[in-house]
């Protein structure tokens, strides 16, 4: 489960970390990004050869839905069971995406909250999904995506048993579609590392509202 992150790196240092080009949006710092909210995705355009980081919405919602308000319940996908579901199989296909994050928040079985990160300071890439749904009364296009999750890595487990797909640099390729990958390869991608260099620690109970959102809610709680 993933339904809080954090997404506070610079557009600039982000291109440079992801080498996309072309413009880069207006991106604010995001200290407790939530679904629903617009959020920058970094994607492949096949057409152009080139990776763009977009900003979509946190929720995927199907092609086929008459309205937005099924993308609150498509925020997380089990990497488990993509390639079976309806609505994460087509994209799966063709729609693959990386979700930059510098951590995420995820809720004890006590409900406490925790703050995850990676030891070595990088930020995490997590593995998404993205899908275009038209209004069908404005006709304009809405880009949704949703994060892929997997079992949890043993030192995480006592907190939540899953966790977003986090890929390492090498594995971006294959995931954007830049280079061919078979379903099966693509599955071998969002297998957590044992070793995966992630900590967590307690945080303040404010995170669990949407309207606090600053840098102090990844502060360890007193």
């Amino acid at each position: 489960m993933c339904g809080r992150f954090v997404q506070k790196l610079p557009p600039e240092e982000l291109t440079t970390i992801v080498g996309a080009e072309g413009p880069i949006p207006n991106i604010p710092a995001r200290y407790n990004a939530a679904p629903t909210q617009d959020l920058a995705v970094v994607r492949f355009n096949a057409k152009t050869g080139r990776r763009a980081i977009d900003l979509l919405r946190w929720g995927l919602v199907p092609s086929w839905e008459k309205d937005l308000k099924g993308g609150a319940k498509l925020i997380n996908a089990r990497s488990e069971t993509l390639a079976e579901r309806r609505s994460f199989a087509k994209a799966f296909q063709t729609r693959r995406c990386l979700v930059p994050a510098d951590g995420f928040y995820e809720w004890a079985p006590d409900r406490t909250p925790h703050f995850v990160r990676r030891l070595d300071g990088r930020p995490m890439l997590f593995a998404g999904l993205w899908e275009g749904w038209k209004d069908p009364q404005s006709e304009e296009w809405v880009r949704t995506f949703t994060i892929v999750t997997a079992d949890a890595v043993e030192r995480l487990r006592p907190i939540h048993h899953r966790m977003p797909v986090m890929l390492e640099p090498e594995q971006w390729r294959a995931w954007l579609g830049e280079e061919s990958a078979s379903p099966a390869q693509l599955q071998a991608l969002l297998a957590p590392p044992a070793d995966l260099p992630v900590e967590a620690h307690p945080v303040s109970t404010r995170v669990n509202a949407v309207r606090n959102d600053d840098p102090t809610l990844m502060d360890r709680a007193a």
